[in-house]
């Protein structure tokens, strides 16, 4: 439900943005989102409901995916009536929003997933009392962590222990026909890994092909990632059907650990903006991503988690880039 029409001086970006707020210095949302028109942003990722946000979103035509904070699931799994009233006050009060998706919850883990299911049916429920069912696809957002093997990206596979949790999301997204979010770092891929890659792999620079599945060749991590989500998925459902996949945070730190510098934030984040267009070796065709995030953020733990973002709360920008084509 984006628009390609929105006003913005740097021609419509390929990519979208995460709007995290684990900070007590970011300018006002009305600021943010001229910042978004600015700089091309057509779709933003908020992790809540943020009444100043949604309310500086509407009637821009930028695309939504708006968060219910996983402290929210086990009321909304719980009671029909509170998910309704959930919708009527962060969707149905801002109808002038481009809401595209709602994640029920982000990175849900642990004993938290028995409320996923249950949260998306009550939402799903609530969207299609209040006629928005068509409109606002629900789903939610997986950690990357939920995936046990990314390479080569034909055997791709959950982790044992996420399928139980998995495998009900999946059929929902199925029945409902919304893709999966995936949070997707070749960053922790390849920090967690030392010495299995060169780190031209993740950063988009290797001159060839690096690794070579089947039919298919590999020159960077990111296509490696996505095809190994579309595998663990496609393994998981078995003969039953697909979901589709959005990347719904995905980035490279500036600074705090290893391998995190300017350079290498810019490198990437650029790559991946001129390559999402292409798609991947198995999917030759236009990857939906969101970079993470739009700013530094203070108040996330301290390291490389506080330096994702590609604006300071200046406004300025972290390093030079451009989000599409002129």
């Amino acid at each position: 439900m984006g628009s390609t029409s929105v006003a913005c001086t740097a021609g419509a970006a390929s990519v979208g943005v995460c709007y995290g707020m684990s900070a007590n210095n970011l300018p006002p949302a009305s600021t943010v989102v001229g910042m978004l028109k600015d700089n091309g942003f057509t779709s933003v990722r908020l992790y809540a409901p943020d009444s100043d946000a949604l309310a500086a979103l509407g009637g821009t035509g930028i695309s939504v995916i708006v968060g219910a904070p996983n402290y929210v699931l086990p009321d909304l799994a719980t009671s029909a009536s509170a998910a309704a009233a959930w919708v009527r006050a962060n969707i149905e009060a801002h109808l002038s929003v481009s809401f595209r998706y709602l994640s029920v919850g982000n990175e849900v883990a642990g004993s938290d997933t028995q409320y996923l299911v249950p949260a998306m049916e009550n939402v799903y429920g609530a969207l299609a009392a209040a006629g928005l069912g068509n409109a606002v696809k629900v789903t939610t957002a997986i950690s990357q962590a939920t995936i046990a093997v990314h390479l080569p990206p034909s055997s791709g596979d959950f982790a044992d222990g996420d399928k139980p949790f998995l495998l009900p999301v999946l059929q929902f997204l199925q029945r409902t026909g919304a893709p999966l979010l995936a949070n997707l770092y070749p960053y922790f891929v390849y920090t967690y890994n030392p010495g299995t890659m060169d780190i031209s792999f993740p950063l988009f620079t290797a001159p060839g092909t690096v690794m070579q599945d089947g039919e298919y060749g590999y020159q960077n991590m990111f296509d490696a990632t996505v095809d190994a989500v579309h595998a663990a998925v496609d393994r998981l459902l078995g003969a039953s059907g697909s979901v589709g996949v959005v990347v719904s945070e995905t980035g490279w730190p500036s600074a705090g650990g290893e391998e995190a510098s300017v350079e290498n934030a810019r490198t990437y984040n650029q790559n991946l903006v001129s390559h999402v267009g292409k798609g991947t070796p198995r999917r030759p065709w236009k990857v939906e991503t969101y970079l993470f995030s739009m700013f530094n953020e203070n108040l996330k733990e301290a390291g490389v988690e506080q330096n994702w973002g590609l604006f300071y709360p200046s406004t300025d920008r972290v390093y030079p880039i451009t989000f599409g084509t002129k």
